[in-house]
């Protein structure tokens, strides 16, 4: 018993999202920002590097998240989730970075590989199986850019972020119907992209190519 309280302990006096974001609201506290800025870095680093494609811009875009929050924190309306709020500001600073990228022709598939981010135990696979994995990944990154955004937006917060589709939709502000919709449209594109940019298995044994032999 005396364990599960200790447990429990931390958590009773652990102030929730909102109730730090009300304190940076009414206080300007910044320590209570500091503490969501911590709490939400890592999360909002890798919504932004998902969306656009870039590691190192991701971070910048992160950074850039916390301080559009600070200056708009009397958007937030004290009846909402603090996390709501959070991810529409960083999609909303993604979608921007992407319109750029667009307008000045500078977005390119090169951009999208960060081995680090697929980082495995060293101690779990072989070299040769290592390196497959990332290829893997790799080839799912490329495919989740060439999606549209607003299909991207959903993959990401869905199957990596892990909303439920009603969270998602309050995120996005839209139907929670038309969310399911655009995720079966997501993933039929995936499908085909993941098959576009996968080769074919080679075939075992001998097998005769225009006539010759390889």
């Amino acid at each position: 018993m005396a364990r599960t309280i200790e447990q429990l302990l931390p958590r009773l006096f652990t102030p929730s999202d909102e109730q730090l974001i009300w304190r940076v609201q009414q206080q300007d506290d910044a320590g209570a920002f500091g503490e969501l800025a911590q709490r939400w870095e890592i999360p909002i680093r890798r919504l932004c590097e998902r969306m656009i494609g870039d590691p190192h811009k991701a971070e910048d875009l992160a950074q850039e998240v916390f301080a559009r929050v600070f200056v708009r924190r009397m958007e937030f309306e004290p009846d909402g989730k603090f996390s709501t709020f959070l991810w529409r500001v960083a999609l909303n600073l993604c979608y921007d970075e992407l319109r750029r990228r667009q307008r000045r022709a500078e977005f390119s598939l090169d951009e999208l590989v960060d081995d680090d981010a697929l980082a495995l135990p060293g101690d779990e696979l072989s070299p040769s199986a290592r390196l497959e994995e990332q290829e893997r990944g790799q080839t799912v990154r490329t495919a989740l850019q060439r999606l549209p955004e607003h299909y991207r937006a959903v993959v990401v917060l869905r199957h990596y972020e892990d909303l439920k589709f009603r969270e998602i939709a309050d995120v996005l502000a839209i139907p929670e119907g038309t969310v399911k919709s655009r995720m079966s449209e997501a993933l039929d594109q995936l499908a085909v992209l993941l098959k576009e940019f996968t080769p074919p298995a080679p075939e075992s044994g001998m097998r005769h190519k225009q006539g010759i032999c390889v």
